[in-house]
């Protein structure tokens, strides 16, 4: 059974159907990027899978042992967020929130699995230091450790290199890649990058003007796909 099933759904935003007639699966070991067009409604379909916004029609459902609150997401940060005032090591805790239930307290084997995340993602000596002071890459890698205290199963990733220079972006993509081959964690993202769908995705979900969701191999022959290519990016 697939860990995410979408089935003949439409989504809306603002009143206005922004995707109809959506199918697509989530298999464990899966890496989807669901791309488009601006306005498209991928941001929507995010929020809708993670249980933030209804869907209009058709359902979205969870097996194969995930549940919504198992999905680690790492969302597009904000100028705000960016500058938000709290030590690192703190931020990753947070991520155990789900799991501490009514508890008012991080117990010790959820401290010891922040610290783990921190290691595994070579940011430990960041434990002790204020976020807003972090660069942009260093933020990243913090809110991926969050997001893996949520989750082994499944990071949901909506747009992680955004503002992010080259050769940080490309370190980005090699730890996601990492984690999904070795470690086994499924991944679904949304990305404008051509460069990234093309290399690291399994599967493409394209939304907007056309609808398509197969692997990357099939949608490279279609004239989306081909477009896509052409462009370099969906803007």
């Amino acid at each position: 059974m697939a860990y995410i099933k979408c089935e003949n759904v439409s989504l809306a935003y603002e009143g206005q159907t922004v995707v109809s007639d959506l199918n697509f699966e989530v298999n464990k070991g899966d890496y989807l990027c669901i791309v488009g067009e601006n306005g498209s409604g991928k941001s929507t379909l995010v929020k809708a899978m993670l249980g933030l916004k209804s869907v209009g029609s058709g359902k979205i459902t969870f097996g194969d042992g995930l549940g919504r609150k198992e999905i680690g997401y790492l969302p597009q940060q904000t100028v705000v967020q960016r500058d938000f005032p709290a030590v690192v090591e703190e931020i990753v805790l947070s991520g155990c929130l789900s799991k501490c239930g009514f508890r008012p307290f991080y117990n010790k084997a959820e401290k010891m699995l922040a610290a783990d995340n921190l290691k595994r993602l070579e940011i430990e000596e960041l434990a002790g230091r204020c976020y807003r002071e972090l660069s942009g890459g260093q933020q990243q890698r913090v809110l991926l450790a969050r997001a893996l205290c949520a989750t082994g199963k499944l990071l949901l990733l909506d747009e992680p290199v955004t503002g992010l220079d080259p050769k940080l972006t490309k370190e980005f993509y090699d730890i996601v890649e990492d984690l999904n081959k070795k470690d086994e964690i499924t991944v679904v993202m949304v990305s404008h990058d051509v460069n990234a769908a093309v290399k690291y995705a399994s599967h493409i979900l394209h939304v907007g003007t056309q609808l398509f969701f197969g692997t990357k191999e099939d949608y490279l022959k279609t004239q989306a796909g081909k477009e896509f290519i052409g462009t370099g990016s969906l803007v």
